[in-house]
């Protein structure tokens, strides 16, 4: 199977699968009709992404807590 034929929220969806709520790859790639291989990339592809997606909600985190403080300092001044 080609990979063109799934879009990502298909991928993300099967993924979801194993990792959330812990199915078997073989079980998933049997009941999806995509290879074992192709759930073990799309995983990987996936992980980075929401691994960045991470970091990111973690620096906006950070940056609106900065922006509270700095706004109650100039409030006091």
């Amino acid at each position: 199977m080609s990979s063109g034929k799934f879009s990502d929220e298909f991928k993300r969806d099967a993924v979801a699968q194993i990792t959330e709520r812990g199915d078997p790859v073989r079980e998933v790639s049997q009941r999806l009709g995509v290879s074992p291989y192709s759930l073990y990339a799309w995983e990987k592809k996936f992980a980075q992404a929401s691994s960045r997606e991470a970091e990111k909600d973690t620096e906006i985190r950070r940056l609106k807590t900065e922006l509270a403080r700095v706004c109650e300092e100039r409030d006091i001044l």
